[in-house]
């Protein structure tokens, strides 16, 4: 069956409703046990559960993660053979087209996670049955799928520019036919707009982890300004962040990326994995309730002791040595994010460490970050990981913050204040401070930022967003690989145009 935006259902918690006719006007679906969307919303309850559900698409989208690494100078794909999870081959050599089944998951992922966050935004005001259900915190509730919108459209003009834009109600099948993309900038105006009311309503603290905060919602508009080189605006609304107090650098930066130290200090906001119920679903965008992409990228055979604490993967997702070579002497976040396998097992000869080298694309090196390690994982392994990925560190925010002063003429005292925060930690003092200033500080920025985020997924669209992909990534063709490929069965079935060169 075709898949797509024509087919996006809300899953588990809406129903479509029968169509009617003349025939069965007394019809009542009830008598056969069967729900209609009348059913829902009905109380505070139906919203806060059906809130949660606008959650669960984001954890699909584990794969622009590795997408955001592999596409960049930062990785390379691996695996078994070149023909080994092909998307992401493709997507490595620069060769992918509208037909990659990657790209096409990660349009439906972000398209059903729109679906249901319309849906909601439909019923706001009233339920499917006419009637007002009020209760204590809804406007805030409505913060967090507001500010779930706002992602998914950003995570869609980052990959494919224009999209199709609809906000007032869930799609429905026939409306899918008559799509048409929208300029990217009506998107982000969208977007914009979204976390702006996000914010106004949001609370700074919330109870339950990985719920949305009014930081969250603030860091991820500076983003979006950033992407858009506004950068005053950028500045401006980074800094509420950062003169919140609310969040610091732990010392201890490998801690970041184990599962006690998730959620910590320097969180500002995380896709939540888990893995409590084993679900899993190979052939579908919604896998699994884990982080599918962790068994990507684990060495491929390995064992050894119980002391030895890696689990074996699939030799995907293979940090590149320039990469590596990247980082200073001293610089301790390069043994965080690559880990050199044969050092490792020389420096643990205890550990009586076996493994396979990589079949394909292999560099020795491995995404330390978010390596699988025993115990995390449960039911069919591979897809119920429990490791959350850290979409906004404060780290990040400190070095957009430090990217737009420079970028709008701002303070290059703070700039450098915020920089050298965040390599004062990489390397335990202050002697590797940089003071540098002009175009050299801009610079000095983005450099800074591969090196702190590197495999966290932001690689690629730095690069395209300061012009300079072309000169870094092996087959980059300007004017073409900027944006990917719009999906062959949106195409297909909504005769929307495709991007420039596909």
């Amino acid at each position: 069956m075709k898949k797509g935006i024509s087919t996006i259902v809300v899953l588990s918690v809406l129903i479509l409703t029968l169509a009617s006719c003349k025939k069965w006007v007394d019809y009542d679906p009830h008598e056969d046990f069967k729900q209609t969307e009348l059913d829902y919303l009905r109380t505070e309850a139906d919203y806060r559960t059906m809130a949660v559900s606008v959650y669960t698409p984001i954890q699909w989208l584990n794969q622009s993660v590795v997408v955001g690494e592999i596409a960049s100078d930062n990785a390379v794909s691996g695996g078994e053979s070149a023909s080994d999870v092909l998307s992401l081959q493709q997507i490595d050599d620069m060769t992918h087209n509208a037909n990659n089944s990657t790209l096409t998951e990660l349009w439906q992922a972000a398209y059903e996670g729109i679906n249901r966050a319309n849906y909601m935004h439909q019923y706001k005001a009233k339920n499917p049955g006419g009637n007002t259900v009020s209760f204590t915190g809804k406007e805030a509730l409505y913060g967090e799928v507001y500010f779930l919108r706002a992602y998914y459209y950003f995570h869609l003009v980052r990959f494919f520019g224009d999209v199709p834009l609809f906000t007032e109600k869930r799609l429905g099948l026939t409306e899918s036919k008559s799509l048409k993309r929208t300029d990217k900038a009506q998107v982000y105006a969208q977007i914009e707009s979204d976390l702006l009311s996000a914010i106004a309503v949001l609370p700074s603290v919330q109870i339950q982890k990985g719920r949305v905060t009014k930081y969250a919602a603030q860091a991820l508009l500076g983003k979006v300004y950033l992407y858009q080189q506004k950068y005053t605006d950028a500045s401006d609304m980074l800094a509420n962040v950062i003169n919140s107090n609310a969040f610091s650098l732990p010392s201890n930066y490998e801690g970041i990326f184990l599962s006690s130290g998730e959620n910590g200090p320097e969180s500002v906001f995380e896709i939540q994995y888990s893995n409590t119920s084993p679900y899993y679903n190979w052939g579908a965008v919604n896998r699994g309730q884990g982080n599918y992409a962790v068994q990507q990228c684990g060495v491929r055979g390995i064992n050894g002791t119980d002391s030895m604490p890696y689990a074996a993967g699939w030799s995907t997702n293979l940090p590149t040595t320039d990469l590596a070579s990247a980082y200073q002497s001293g610089d301790k976040r390069k043994a965080v994010t690559v880990l050199d396998i044969a050092a490792y097992k020389a420096a643990h000869p205890s550990y009586n460490i076996t493994y396979q080298e990589a079949p394909y694309k292999n560099t020795g090196l491995y995404n330390q970050k978010f390596l699988p390690r025993k115990g995390q994982t449960s039911g069919q392994i591979e897809l119920n990981y429990l490791n959350n990925y850290r979409t906004i560190r404060y780290a990040d925010v400190l070095l957009m913050a430090a990217e737009a002063l420079v970028k709008s003429g701002g303070s290059e005292v703070k700039a450098l204040e915020y920089v050298n925060l965040v390599r004062q930690r990489a390397f335990g003092d202050n002697t590797h401070n940089i003071s540098a200033s002009g175009n050299a500080l801009y610079l000095a920025i983005l450099d800074e930022r591969r090196l702190e985020l590197a495999m966290e997924g932001d690689r690629f669209f730095d690069l395209v967003r300061t012009g300079m992909a072309e000169t870094k990534i092996t087959g980059f063709v300007k004017g073409k690989h900027e944006v990917f490929p719009i999906p062959f069965e949106e195409i297909n079935i909504s005769g929307l145009s495709q991007n420039p060169g596909y």
